[in-house]
């Protein structure tokens, strides 16, 4: 590499966040352990804060200094960066919240705090209801934690709100986060419970890296995404929804995906979904542009005349 492509490449390393021990950086970027002392001095002159430990065991890391490093970036265009970041992350932007949460650990990790005052005040005074209406909130600080913990591989400690509303303390080993419909989660493996568990988001507090590395184990999963599936299947949920859908079953099947169940009946389909909240249901019914006839639970039924008659006052207005 040039001197140029090694630097931008010594950057990017850096700029995860985590400590670079200094053999294992010079072998990524092929260089002897004096060339990688003059580049981070290079980095230095560039404003970048770089903290260096001597010794065998020595290293590098990049830390959060008292301005953004050069990014030819206003403060106000990084406020701007870092909530459009945030709010994608949180699923507003359809495919873009698992690269959102990289891009946004890294500018958190380097933003100085006045910086993030800001960023918190725009998002605090800004009222959006995001992708969909009454989705589970919680802070972005968590987000990143998390994140920066499933990157680095390190063990992490946090309190967590059961469904019971029992708070519990959890010391886990954070594989990956899943962003799946409404929701947020984090699959990991329980030290405490000794089995893979995962977590909602908006019922984790005070996350805390405890600095402890820790090999990955292997998932009982595809992937994290079909972990957490499988679980949401096997959870008892509130209501037991059956409607008949006047629509061909393999059109209705590929609306809903997953998270029903469609069978053939004569002329139409019977969907059927198990869910704790009927949103999801009134909204697939809305979407299939067909007649139904609910046939359980009533709630549904109230739900959906509920929504009707708002939709109508909308209408004659």
């Amino acid at each position: 590499m040039s001197t140029s492509e090694r630097m931008l490449r010594l950057l990017s390393l850096l700029q995860t966040h985590r400590y670079w021990p200094g053999p294992e950086l010079s072998d990524r970027l092929e260089v002897s352990p004096r060339t990688l002392r003059r580049d981070v001095d290079r980095l230095r002159e560039l404003g970048y804060t770089v903290d260096a430990v001597r010794g065998a065991a020595g290293g590098y890391q990049l830390r959060a200094g008292g301005s953004l490093p050069p990014l030819l970036l206003e403060d106000e265009e990084a406020v701007a960066i870092a909530v459009g970041l945030r709010t994608a992350a949180a699923g507003a932007v359809a495919g873009m919240d698992d690269w959102s949460v990289q891009a946004l650990s890294k500018v958190l990790s380097l933003m100085p705090p006045r910086l993030r005052r800001q960023m918190d005040a725009v998002a605090s005074q800004t009222d959006s209801p995001g992708p969909w209406e009454g989705a589970p909130v919680f802070d972005a600080a968590v987000l990143t934690t998390l994140a920066q913990a499933c990157r680095d591989s390190e063990l992490l400690r946090f309190d967590y709100t059961a469904r019971e509303a029992e708070v519990t303390h959890r010391r886990v080993e954070p594989l990956r986060l899943v962003s799946l419909g409404r929701r947020w989660y984090l699959v990991a493996w329980d030290r405490d419970r000794l089995d893979w568990r995962s977590f909602r988001l908006d019922r984790i507090s005070a996350p805390e890296p405890t600095g402890q590395r820790f090999r990955a184990r292997e998932l009982p999963a595809e992937d994290a995404l079909a972990f957490v599936r499988q679980g949401i299947r096997q959870m008892p949920q509130r209501y037991a929804v059956r409607v008949r859908v006047a629509m061909p079953a393999d059109t209705l099947a590929g609306q809903v995906g997953r998270w029903g169940t469609v069978t053939p009946d004569g002329d139409g389909c019977v969907l059927e979904m198990n869910v704790d909240d009927l949103d999801w249901p009134v909204m697939v019914l809305a979407g299939s542009g067909a007649a139904f006839v609910v046939q359980s639970p009533p709630e549904l039924a109230e739900r959906i005349a509920e929504v009707g008659e708002r939709f109508s006052q909308v209408a004659s207005a």
